[in-house]
């Protein structure tokens, strides 16, 4: 019989898994209604918890399934679309040549240069996060910072590979675009 103390859980994992959920969903109402349905889970299912990982492991492991069992029930058939034409000279296109008033910036990185641990510039990129369509977010996410492979999108998010490309490249884009209006014309 397991050793699983619920009555313990929030006090001892709870902000834990609010901070894990909240970096995900970045929505405070839908990191709260997930972490309420991971304890919920977590009662329904304690008594099967084997104690082959420790209690923190075990719910970590369930809100990461309730955080994908989201974005799957909630876009499982959203397509998401992009006209290249707006971003591509369409003669040019199989050539990945830019527009030239779509052309990203040179951002004029000096070396050495770490903008990473600046806190201003953190607040513009998850602001930036924030603001790509929910599906590209949590690709981006998944991708980029849990490092799932494309086969475990796929697998999780029901996503094909080439899709998580694109995905990928048009979350990119996007993410580029806002850093540039919002960080680089503040330094200016």
């Amino acid at each position: 019989m397991p050793k699983t103390n619920p009555e313990m859980w929030l006090h001892k994992y709870g902000d834990y898994l609010y901070s894990y959920a909240i970096s995900r969903l970045k929505l405070p109402e839908l990191a709260e209604d997930v972490l309420q349905e991971t304890f919920l889970s977590a009662m329904k299912s304690k008594d099967n918890f084997k104690e082959k990982s420790n209690e923190k492991t075990w719910l970590t492991s369930i809100l990461k399934r309730k955080i994908i069992d989201l974005y799957r029930k909630k876009y499982k058939n959203i397509e998401t679309s992009m006209d290249a034409k707006s971003m591509f000279v369409q003669d040019k296109f199989m050539y990945g040549s830019w527009n030239a008033e779509d052309a990203p910036q040179d951002w004029g990185v000096a070396q050495g240069e770490d903008w990473i641990g600046d806190e201003e510039f953190i607040k513009v990129l998850d602001k930036c996060i924030l603001n790509l369509p929910d599906k590209w977010r949590f690709v981006f996410m998944m991708k980029h910072q849990e490092e799932a492979s494309n086969s475990s999108i796929n697998k999780k998010l029901g996503v094909s590979e080439s899709n998580i490309w694109t995905i990928l490249h048009r979350a990119r884009l996007q993410l580029r675009e806002c850093i540039e209006s919002l960080w680089f014309k503040t330094l200016s």
